[in-house]
């Protein structure tokens, strides 16, 4: 048997990595400024993540949601401490595909409603539901129904409002668009989303998989438009390299036997992944870190040629340059030994991270700009 190639994959292969490197088979060290698409939060085999993991694999590594898992309540609370969202309930599920799944899913069960809305350059995952609201029809299969969807533009807040009747089930949007190039949803186009649903009775939904848990330099980016969500979802770097996923759900929504459900998620080891996870954050002060060296890294890479515009918030960061950005990605990763992300053509993506030091950060901005503005030879 073969692998289903959907893929397009770079010929290297990491076996190790420790903090912000990983090493390839041929013992050649690379910093990782991409995280496997915003995974990594607190670094590669962090000790306390990794002493975490390995004891409770020793005790028990899975059973069922039909028995007490204390843990998931222990993941909750300390969620709900950190993100400032502990009146809120949690549903863990794998992914973040699945935590959209299941709050478009609440949304329509809390309000009777199918109709949703979604905007331009959305990525909400691949399942059918998610995808249905993904802006691209190149990966909607006929069978991923999504009459029921429309799109508006992202951060047009007249268009929105112009759209919202009380036929409207859901509006779904990202804080900030990851696979849409490092768009910032504006704080007037949260703020005035959130008093339009307010107006109609339709749910917002605030995605929050790739730019939550910390990575904006807040918990969650729409922190800084100071609106509160009905349904936040959550999953990349919520469990730094093991699958986990969830919903932060409102209390006015109400749970009943049977509503939602899952097989794997919220199992022992995703539990002791995700409570690792916020520990570490909490405890070296990672959000704040993000919000730092993102800052320094967006200063110090605006004066650079050849670049049209530096996108983003923390340690999410789109670089749009004014060149194709796949040759510049190639240079940096064989080269420079320095993993990079794309959305889009001309736009490389920054995900490192939170740990990441401004030490490193100054190794990818001189490589950088040694590509962007290589030195002349002389005769």
């Amino acid at each position: 048997m073969k692998l289903f190639d959907v893929y397009p994959l770079y010929d290297i292969e990491p076996v190790r990595a420790e903090g912000s490197y990983v090493w390839d088979e041929k013992g050649n060290r690379y910093l990782d400024l991409y995280g496997g698409h915003a995974v990594i939060s607190i670094g590669h085999a962090h000790p306390h993540y990794v002493t975490s993991l390995t004891d409770q694999l020793q005790k028990i590594g899975f059973y069922s949601n039909s028995v007490r898992i204390s843990m998931q309540e222990e993941l909750a609370q300390k969620l709900g401490e950190i993100s400032g969202y502990g009146d809120y309930s949690l549903f863990l599920c794998n992914s973040g595909a699945e935590a959209n799944e299941n709050a478009l899913k609440l949304a329509s069960f809390h309000n009777g409603r199918r109709k949703v809305i979604a905007f331009t350059k959305a990525f909400h995952g691949r399942t059918a539901g998610a995808v249905a609201v993904t802006h691209n029809p190149a990966i909607v299969a006929p069978v991923n129904y999504n009459e029921h969807v429309q799109f508006l533009p992202f951060n047009d807040a007249d268009a929105l409002e112009a759209a919202l009747t009380e036929e409207v089930c859901a509006v779904i949007v990202e804080g900030i668009q990851g696979v849409g190039g490092i768009q910032v949803a504006t704080e007037n186009f949260l703020q005035r989303a959130r008093a339009a649903c307010d107006k109609t009775g339709t749910v917002l939904i605030l995605d929050s998989v790739q730019c939550g848990y910390g990575r904006s330099g807040k918990f969650f980016s729409h922190q800084y438009a100071g609106i509160h969500p009905d349904l936040i979802t959550t999953a990349k770097g919520m469990g730094n390299g093991f699958p986990v996923g969830g919903v932060l759900i409102s209390p006015k929504f109400k749970a009943s036997h049977g509503l939602l459900g899952t097989t794997f998620g919220g199992n022992h080891l995703a539990c002791a992944a995700a409570i690792a996870v916020l520990d570490v954050i909490k405890g070296e002060n990672l959000i704040e870190n993000a919000a730092q060296v993102g800052a320094y890294l967006m200063e110090n890479l605006s004066g650079l040629p050849g670049i049209k515009e530096i996108r983003g918030r923390g340690l999410m960061i789109g670089i749009e340059t004014e060149e194709p950005a796949e040759p510049i990605r190639k240079k940096l990763l064989y080269e420079d030994h320095i993993f990079t992300g794309a959305a889009g053509k001309h736009t490389i993506r920054l995900l490192p991270s939170l740990s990441l030091t401004k030490g490193d950060a100054d190794v990818f901005l001189e490589k950088f700009a040694g590509i962007l503005q290589p030195q002349e030879v002389k005769g």
